[in-house]
């Protein structure tokens, strides 16, 4: 199907009126394409204007503000699934370890995951930043939102210092759950960079996001690319679609090692648009790497 609209096959998950059809997880192994997707992939050689990609860069924060304006808090189910894909969230506080776990939740977006985990994990404490003021003042508003054990706030994860909201090597586990795709491919490194400086000796990133050749990727029609794997969907909101090999390259130049990087694949049905479609995911865990004196 060509065309860019909005519609939430094009957007991070699963929303309201899809439903998961299965699961299959091949460490390496890049989704296979019809002869029909390689010919579309092949024909789409011309990338937008750089004045264009550059009004994007400055403008990526309005864009994203401008879509939770539109959107509310109603985009997006909660992310129940978390703590069955990433067991770490629930073994930190399952341990009886009387530590108070903390947790980073870059991406916060509406607090689709933060509200889950603190009801799951009486335990957490939760940082949260998105870089919409206006994502972050929905999870300040929300019923449960308690200043005890969250931390709410706006940051641009690019460029600056998260050490000014969080201490330095405090943090336990960080969660990236599709935020990075939303980030210039240039500035990848340095946010993962930044991200290593709040997180402890022993921390692990969890991180799910889009993988090369998922169907939304697919959706995109020509004047929508930006460059290699990286797009632009008509609200200016953009995505990158992830090789396993490229997130381990920008993980280990900032710092990290890899624990698991694997490609998930699933069969989505749209019920509303009568749709059955392939949708791929990288689904990774990176521990920070230590360097040796």
């Amino acid at each position: 199907m060509e065309g860019n609209s909005d519609t939430t096959a094009e957007m991070f998950e699963p929303s309201q009126s899809e439903t998961r059809e299965g699961q299959w997880t091949f460490p390496a192994v890049p989704r296979k394409l019809s002869s029909e997707e390689e010919r579309r992939l092949a024909a789409d050689t011309q990338c937008i204007p750089e004045f264009k990609r550059n009004k994007l860069e400055v403008e990526a924060r309005k864009n994203w503000d401008l879509f939770y304006k539109r959107n509310s808090t109603n985009f997006f189910k909660d992310r129940h699934w978390t703590t069955r894909e990433f067991e770490e969230l629930i073994a930190a506080t399952e341990q009886g370890n009387p530590k108070l776990t903390s947790l980073l939740e870059v991406g916060c977006g509406v607090g689709n995951t933060v509200y889950p985990l603190k009801s799951a994990n009486p335990g957490l404490f939760i940082h949260c930043c998105d870089f919409s003021p206006r994502a972050v003042q929905f999870v300040k508003e929300h019923p449960d939102y308690d200043a005890t054990r969250v931390n709410a706030f706006q940051c641009d994860i690019t460029s600056e210092e998260l050490t000014n909201h969080v201490k330095p090597e405090v943090v336990d586990l960080v969660t990236m759950f599709f935020v990075l795709s939303a980030i210039h491919p240039d500035k990848m490194v340095q946010s993962l960079k930044n991200i290593y400086k709040v997180l402890g000796p022993d921390g692990l990133v969890l991180f799910r996001d889009y993988g090369l050749y998922d169907h939304a990727m697919l959706r995109f029609s020509k004047g929508h690319k930006i460059s290699d794997h990286f797009y632009v969907r008509q609200d200016g909101t953009r995505a990158y679609y992830f090789t396993t090999e490229y997130l381990r390259d920008i993980f280990h130049q900032a710092g990290f090692d890899e624990v698991v990087n694997e490609y998930v694949y699933r069969e989505t049905v749209n019920k509303k648009e009568g749709l059955s479609v392939p949708r791929v995911f990288v689904q990774s865990k990176f521990c920070k790497r230590i360097e040796k004196s």
